[in-house]
């Protein structure tokens, strides 16, 4: 079972109860490894602050929209 605490800030998908990615941040690891996201394997990634901002950066400015989104293909 992954680690959960702290608590989550997001969860991804949350329509069931098979253990839906979750985004964590936790004040007391270290910098570089602050934010976490885990998947429903029990697999997690941790990046710094700084890189998640990135990849949210990324994402607003639409360099994941080619990705497919629950089935559908992209246009």
């Amino acid at each position: 079972m992954p680690d959960t605490s702290p608590e989550p800030i997001a969860t991804f998908c949350g329509k069931c109860d098979c253990g839906c990615p979750q985004l964590f941040v936790d004040a007391d690891a270290p910098e570089d490894r602050r934010v976490r996201i885990t998947d429903d394997f029990g697999q997690r990634v941790q990046m710094s602050e700084d890189q998640f901002a990135d990849l949210v950066a990324q994402a607003k400015a639409g360099a994941f929209d080619r990705l497919t989104v629950a089935g559908t293909t992209p246009a």
